[in-house]
């Protein structure tokens, strides 16, 4: 008489075999990881686009403006309006006509302070009217208050070109 007992046990433990090799395998699926603040931080940094801010700064006039582009233009145009408006009341007598376009990089801080970071106009706009720079910063410093730029809802730093025409005749 055979013994039946071994081929049942075979399959039983080929089986048995197969079993634990799931259970280990799928030891890792239910596994806990520890998800590191580090590299959620440095993803999420490296995500964020820093050259471009969710809200431009603002004038007070500028509030009921609620497009993002439209509320720069506002921005700008107020800044250059109050320039001009400052500049056609000076005297400035000149000696020979003027036609510069004046590049004025502007800074303004997280707390709203502007600042001239630097004017690049043509030597000989220099020339003919030397005040030029001074006449700049005071239209500049009294400015009305401005609301700093944010990015992501925390006010930032930021730094615009305006180009300022000028022409005297």
């Amino acid at each position: 008489m055979k013994n039946c007992t071994f081929p049942f046990q075979m399959i039983l433990m080929k089986r048995l075999v197969v079993f634990i090799a799931i259970l280990l395998v799928s030891c890792d699926y239910f596994k806990n990881r520890k998800v590191n603040t580090k590299d959620i931080v440095t993803q999420e940094l490296e995500t964020i686009d820093w050259n471009a801010v969710d809200e431009y700064p603002s004038f007070s006039v500028c509030d009921s403006v609620s497009e993002k582009i439209e509320r720069k233009y506002c921005f700008e145009m107020t800044i250059l309006n109050h320039v001009n408006s400052y500049l056609s009341g000076q005297s400035i007598v000149v000696s020979e006509d003027v036609e510069d376009t004046i590049a004025i990089k502007l800074g303004i801080d997280k707390a709203g302070k502007i600042s001239i970071l630097n004017i690049k106009s043509k030597p000989e706009t220099l020339l003919v009217i030397p005040e030029i720079d001074s006449l700049l910063y005071g239209s500049i410093n009294i400015l009305p208050k401005i609301f700093p730029a944010l990015k992501r809802g925390q006010q930032v730093n930021t730094e615009f070109v305006l180009p300022v025409v000028v022409s005297i005749k």
